[in-house]
């Protein structure tokens, strides 16, 4: 009985901000990861998106799989990861998992969505109750193959896990582990780069061959020793560039010279700012 598992990912959409980002570009959401595992008759699904138009565009993927949908994963509390879960949910009678952490995480996130998400994406992001479930032990099944969640710790925020599928080689690293996206800073300072990088050592010690990032490039593929190594190195660019800069300009550009191809400066800038404030 063999698995198998395919990535859809949904493809950056601006952002509800006026002001630019200081290379000129308009702010936007970086494009987002959605992982299908599925066997002959069933299937899972990890990180669901974050607004109604991309969870209908992820309902006609799964729709044209013919699977089963029997679980939908949340790898940690960022809404990007999970607002569209209930919906998703309902539509194909899906059970909804996540780690007792993440389950914190997503309350937090509900509590800031009129202040922050919903700023963002006026009118974009559906109801999204919190209505996940901790299974036994951190597992779960597809047609007989087990499903781990592994907590990590804090990576691009607090509590967050990945999902371990041994028999696949992959991971499902939400946002421990990025693919040519620049990656969120903002809740890295006060040891949180430290944090991230133990949360990525986890990850590497499953010695996984494939690890889907939360947020990709669509054009490369899943090599997990290239995206570790990456990842690794975008995070000890960051620790020299600030006590090589003054000012969060100056680091923004520095970086976007050392990360010319990666997506999304937005969220480079964003993250510049939190780490100048």
């Amino acid at each position: 009985m063999t698995i198998r598992y395919e990535v859809f990912v949904a493809d950056p959409i601006p952002l509800n901000v006026d002001e630019p980002v200081p290379n000129g570009d308009r702010r936007a959401f970086s494009p987002l990861s959605v992982t299908l595992i599925s066997g002959a008759q069933d299937a899972v699904l990890a990180d669901p998106p974050l607004t109604t138009a991309q969870a209908e565009q992820v309902a006609a993927w799964i729709d044209a799989s013919g699977k089963r949908l029997t679980h939908i994963f949340a790898t940690h509390g960022h809404g990007d990861h999970w607002f569209t879960a209930g919906l998703l949910a309902d539509r194909f009678g899906a059970e909804v998992v996540a780690s007792a952490g993440t389950i914190t995480q997503m309350h937090r996130n509900v509590a800031i969505r009129a202040g922050f998400w919903d700023k963002l994406l006026p009118g974009q992001i559906p109801d999204a109750p919190v209505t996940a479930t901790t299974p036994a032990g951190n597992r779960f099944h597809l047609e007989g193959h087990e499903l781990r969640i592994v907590e990590v710790g804090h990576s691009d925020t607090d509590d967050t896990s990945v999902l371990h599928v041994p028999d696949l080689g992959l991971v499902v690293a939400g946002d421990v582990i990025y693919n040519d996206v620049h990656q969120f800073l903002v809740e890295s300072k006060d040891g949180g780069r430290d944090a991230w990088r133990n949360a990525i050592d986890t990850v590497e010690a499953l010695h996984p061959r494939y690890i889907v990032a939360g947020h990709k490039n669509k054009d490369l593929d899943d090599d997990a020793g290239r995206t570790i190594t990456q990842t690794r190195e975008y995070l000890d660019t960051v620790d020299e560039l600030l006590t090589r800069h003054t000012t969060a300009l100056g680091f923004f550009g520095g970086m976007l010279e050392r990360f010319p191809t990666r997506l999304n400066p937005g969220a480079l800038w964003g993250g510049a700012v939190a780490l100048y404030a």
